[in-house]
């Protein structure tokens, strides 16, 4: 997954107008403590990060 194809699941999930906030704010146990821009920024593969905002969002299994 690409950083493009995170962010617009990102987008898809929350909103385009909330996705980057909730990203920057939303602090997850998954990404060590870190938030999803925290863990991107740091090196952690999108699909990663993905995978912890889908456990967090509690979204279906169609948009894991």
């Amino acid at each position: 997954m690409r950083h493009t194809e995170f962010w617009s699941r990102m987008e898809q999930a929350l909103g385009a107008g909330y996705a980057r906030s909730w990203a920057d704010q939303f602090v997850m146990s998954d990404l060590g403590g870190r938030t999803a821009s925290e863990a991107l920024d740091a090196g952690v593969p999108p699909k990663q990060v993905w995978a912890a905002v889908w456990r967090a969002l509690e979204l279906p299994a169609r948009e894991r």
